[in-house]
């Protein structure tokens, strides 16, 4: 079976110490694919990712990444061992331009100029369409590019585990057509990825593995193949 990358143990978390949103909680997020957590609104998805990035203290259990606790790591540290966040509203500075933006994800080495270098360019390869664009303000980008800055800018600390929510939320069609490309190719660089989302068929298509929660409790699990029947019968009219 493939390595696990990060585990989400038994976990009970809420806003408060005596109000759980999710109990007993497992997810499992395996290397090289996208784990999908789906569910009605406010059964806790995003909750266990902002738990799983620190946000949120657990009132019981563990989170593992490569194996290893990270309870003690805060948010701004999470990075340095290899895991990001991309929140459900976009968080580029807009003012700044293309470049700028990107450069802002360099700054756990940021007095390396060659290698912040390297990996502007990368980026440049990995999504062309900032090329042209990278003396623009980033505002001044459709919602489309301004997730690839936001997902660019993460990747140039080169985490090994991308926590990503809702990542198509007010976008078109079109665009989030294009958000979806992306996830599904940076599974080729061997990023592994924990997604929320609400758009089921969308999730389906681009997850290797599926978590449906509800009332904060895990209720079903499996690979996506086999979630075809489940969402005909549960989510779509």
């Amino acid at each position: 079976m493939t390595e696990a990358v990060l585990e989400l143990k038994d976990l009970s978390v809420g806003y408060y110490r005596d109000l759980n949103i999710l109990s007993d909680l497992h997810i499992t997020a395996r290397r090289g694919q996208i784990t999908t957590i789906l569910g009605a609104n406010g059964v806790g998805k995003s909750t266990a990712l902002k738990a799983a990035f620190g946000f949120l203290a657990p009132n019981k259990g563990d989170i593992l990444l490569g194996g290893q606790s990270i309870l003690h790591i805060p948010p701004h540290e999470k990075i340095r061992v290899g895991l990001a966040y991309i929140p459900q509203q976009p968080g580029v500075f807009k003012d700044m331009t293309v470049e700028e933006n990107l450069e802002l994800g360099g700054w756990t080495f940021r007095r390396d100029r060659a290698q912040i270098r390297r990996k502007i360019e990368a980026n440049y390869e990995r999504f062309p369409a900032l090329r042209d664009k990278r003396k623009q303000a980033t505002g001044e980008l459709s919602g489309g590019q301004q997730r690839m800055v936001e997902i660019g800018r993460t990747l140039m600390a080169e985490p090994k585990m991308l926590l990503v929510d809702e990542p198509t939320a007010g976008l078109s069609k079109m665009l989030a057509e294009e958000v979806y490309e992306m996830l599904t190719d940076l599974k080729k660089d061997d990023l592994t990825i924990l997604l929320v989302d609400q758009e089921i068929r969308h999730a389906l298509q681009v997850a290797d593995y599926v978590y449906v929660l509800e009332l904060g409790r895990n209720k079903f699990e499996g690979p996506s193949s086999e979630f075809t029947d489940l969402e005909k019968a549960f989510w779509v009219d």
